[in-house]
């Protein structure tokens, strides 16, 4: 049976979703889903939800770039409730903040959080959009000119993108190095995902070293 059907919507057919960071655990938005637009979140890996305001079905990320990719379902134990565990792939407010929960209350009044936004799961989140190229090809995409080339051709950025660091490190110009440095860890990740490999291999084994 289709655990759909077990799902209690309310009297317009909607049940509420809370996207939750898989990563790292914060709470990231909270929207709602019609029985469509869930079988389309299940059928694609992006959460997809229905916009009371536009009444539509909408792609989360589909004019932004910023897709939330869902790793997990989880349903409440009145099944009236859902929560997305994902990786978004960008910001998920649409104020660009990372979360659409960036306001608290304080002494009784809204105050905006003034912490900067984690950078520290960009290398996932990046990640996440390489591997959705790799499962769903979008023409005119640079990574998958990589995956059509092969193996010869990422190894072969991956060798000139580390080259070009070494230069950059030698001319000790910071804007060159973070530039350069980007640049490698991206076809490094491409080169991971050509693999079937992903950055947590690469951090077990850090770990290891500890």
């Amino acid at each position: 049976m289709n655990f759909i059907n077990e799902l209690k919507f309310d009297e317009k057919g909607l049940i509420p979703a809370v996207v939750q960071n898989i990563e790292t655990g914060e709470v990231l938005m909270v929207a709602y889903m019609n029985a469509d637009s869930l079988q389309k979140t299940l059928d694609t890996g992006r959460a997809t939800f229905w916009s009371r305001s536009r009444v539509e079905i909408w792609e989360k990320g589909a004019t932004s770039g910023n897709y939330i990719y869902v790793k997990e379902i989880r349903v409440d134990c009145d099944a009236d409730c859902l929560v997305l565990r994902s990786l978004p792939a960008g910001p998920a407010c649409h104020t660009g903040n990372r979360s659409c929960f960036f306001r608290r209350v304080e002494n009784g009044a809204l105050t905006e959080d003034t912490e900067p936004g984690h950078a520290s799961d960009i290398l996932r989140r990046e990640f996440a959009v390489i591997a959705d190229r790799k499962n769903n090809p979008e023409e005119g995409s640079y990574t998958n000119y990589l995956f059509d080339k092969g193996e010869d051709k990422i190894l072969k950025k991956v060798g000139e993108e580390a080259a070009e660091v070494v230069i950059a490190g030698k001319n000790r110009d910071k804007e060159e190095i973070k530039y350069e440095t980007a640049d490698l860890l991206y076809h490094l990740a491409v080169m991971l995902a050509d693999n079937g490999m992903t950055w947590e291999d690469v951090f077990e084994e850090m770990e290891k070293r500890r």
